[in-house]
């Protein structure tokens, strides 16, 4: 519909219609044999490096590609429309690891890691949360400790997107009374191992694994940013992130409109199709109206960051995004489920992965719940969480 586009401009426009073209042709096709398999065709990393989707945003000096937030929202948003677990793959990849090594890296670390993850040489995983810690990513009990010039890292990692196919690991661990500290671990280093979770309700193409640390030893320059600083660059990395995931449910909502009204235009019920049904036309009425303000939402937290707001600036709104967002996509796709009726749950049809999809989308990157405490505590100075 015109209103997707409206102030975008030219070079937005063609960014998303190239991304379109992509997920009509190489990735929606194939989404539902690759969530039957629980595994997306490993070559679709480097085609996404080949069109420069694993690099908006880095410095054209590594590989990488000259574009805004919005333009990144409009990729992730199509990528989700075709398969969150696509998408996933290039939210943690780029939007988590390799947008914070060009922010905080070295010289060093940036040559050695950015252009092959731009080119999809190499994809990233953000190894934050723990078996024992999600939202209270301050308490995370993996700790690192100095041996000579290098550290040793023991501990473990959960629900870790990218965690089997990764390359590089970057990893947050407690670094004694300094805090929290940010590494890059190679993911072929001694003592690392990562183990594929099965049995995902949703993403179940995406690969997500639990990951552990045993006495792994990483030289002092696989230090990202200062000791201590790591919980700073990883609550940065996150605050940009829920644009992307915002995007990307944004993106889940549409597909799963689109498929309703085809439908709805195309089954007879009655004499007529069920498009003509009033309480048919209120379902998707709903909808439309709910893409269409979490688009909004999200567009406008991707226009403050390339108006050069500070991602602590925009946290807040980075939140509301993300929450209505991903709320909505769950809202959109069991209503949309609801207009295939007996169709909509059998996997024939797009619609039960649709809402399968969408049901992580309110627990990952902050569950819906903490992005509500940060929305109130912006608005009435009160911590709800202390």
């Amino acid at each position: 519909m015109r209103s997707r586009e409206f102030g975008l401009t030219a070079t937005q426009r063609e960014i998303k219609a190239m991304a379109a073209q992509f997920v009509d042709r190489e990735v929606a096709p194939h989404a539902r044999e690759w969530d039957r398999a629980e595994r997306v065709d490993p070559g679709i990393a480097r085609r996404l490096g080949e069109l420069g989707f694993l690099g908006l945003m880095i410095p054209e000096e590594y590989g990488g590609v000259d574009a805004d937030m919005l333009s990144y929202a409009l990729v992730t948003e199509e990528l989700g429309r075709g398969d969150s677990s696509v998408r996933g793959i290039v939210s943690v990849s780029l939007g988590l690891v390799t947008k914070t090594i060009a922010a905080h890296g070295t010289e060093a670390q940036k040559k050695e890691w950015l252009p092959r993850l731009v080119r999809g040489d190499a994809l990233g995983c953000f190894a934050l949360t723990e078996p024992g810690t999600g939202s209270d990513a301050a308490s995370l009990a993996t700790r690192a400790v100095r041996d000579g010039g290098d550290w040793l890292i023991t501990g473990a990692k959960m629900f870790i997107t990218n965690g089997t196919s990764a390359a590089i690991a970057l990893t947050f661990a407690r670094t004694g009374d300094a805090g929290i500290t940010a590494f890059l671990v190679p993911t072929d280093s001694p003592g690392f191992t990562a183990r594929e979770i099965h049995g995902k309700l949703g993403l179940r193409a995406q690969a997500t694994a639990e990951i552990g640390y045993d006495a792994v030893r990483v030289p002092d320059s696989a230090r990202l940013g200062g000791v201590g600083k790591g919980l700073a660059i990883a609550l940065g990395a996150l605050t940009r992130g829920r644009v992307s995931v915002a995007a990307g449910a944004v993106g889940v909502a549409q597909a799963a409109l689109d498929a309703a009204v085809r439908y709805a235009q195309e089954r007879p019920q009655f004499g007529r199709p069920i498009a003509g049904f009033q309480l048919v036309q209120e379902l998707l009425a709903d909808s439309e109206v709910d893409v269409r303000a979490s688009r909004l939402l999200t567009h406008q937290v991707a226009r403050m960051a390339d108006a050069g707001i500070e991602p602590k600036d925009y946290a807040v709104d980075a939140s509301a995004a993300k929450y209505h967002a991903s709320e909505t996509a769950v809202r959109v796709t069991n209503n949309c489920l609801q207009v295939l009726g007996g169709y909509g749950f059998i996997d024939e049809y797009p619609l039960g992965r649709y809402l399968r999809d969408a049901r992580v989308l309110t627990l990952y990157e902050g569950t819906s719940q903490v992005q509500k405490l940060i929305i109130g505590r912006a608005l009435t100075g009160v911590n709800a969480m202390a």
